[in-house]
């Protein structure tokens, strides 16, 4: 059994990203082997993929393993089901995140969808129907942060927000493991005014795809 609290946690916004490296390739293993020339990765780096394959495009992994202007891993990508990443179409691009900036003073973060949607149907001779699994909804974490126009990373949050930008966020958890999202930001341009209490804004990330879970990296 384990339990622990959130006390103690950080946000980091992806304020920079590397130039885009071709990917000629990913295989179908566990972890997928990423094949791009020329790239400069090494173990612990954080990518942003762009591929064939839907499923991983657009999500930010963990590099493994890295034989450097080669091949690097995914960690925690399994691609050996050839139905859901079907062999010859993984080509595309991958960029890392080169810089980050953190986001302090968080008063609150609640996540919210997520959910589960189900289709339900029955047969004309059956009294009770079913159900089957369909999509899930979107998901959203929502940050609330007290108000300091001198923080660094509020010129880097509202300059996404006004290009729409997808951005990686890590979550660093006082265990030392992370969650990755990639999120389009928003951020209220007025602060909250209610008597007594602390200014704040807002920040919303709606999320873009699958979040990816880290355990601590052990040496």
């Amino acid at each position: 059994m384990a339990f622990r609290l959130p006390n103690g946690s950080t946000v980091d916004f992806a304020a920079t990203y590397g130039a885009d490296v071709t990917i000629t390739a990913i295989s179908n293993a566990n972890p997928a082997v990423v094949s791009a020339a020329g790239h400069t990765y090494k173990e612990g780096d954080i990518v942003v993929i762009t591929s064939g394959w839907v499923r991983v495009t657009g999500r930010a992994f963990r590099v493994g393993t890295a034989t450097s202007g080669t091949t690097f891993t995914l960690e925690g990508l399994d691609t050996t089901d050839t139905a859901r990443y079907p062999v010859g179409t993984s080509a595309g691009t991958v960029k890392k995140v080169e810089t980050w900036v953190n986001i302090p003073q968080i008063t609150s973060a609640t996540s919210s969808g997520g959910d589960q949607s189900f289709y339900t149907f029955g047969f004309l001779e059956e009294s009770q129907d079913r159900q089957l699994p369909t999509t899930k909804a979107p998901s959203v974490l929502t940050l609330v942060v007290a108000d300091d126009p001198s923080q660094p990373y509020v010129p880097v949050i509202e300059r996404a927000d006004e290009l729409q930008e997808e951005r990686v966020q890590r979550l660093n958890l006082v265990d030392g493991s992370i969650i990755l999202y990639v999120s389009v930001a928003s951020i209220t341009m007025t602060p909250s005014l209610t008597r007594s209490e602390i200014m704040t804004r807002t920040i919303t990330l709606a999320q873009q795809g699958q979040i990816v879970r880290y355990a601590k990296k052990t040496v």
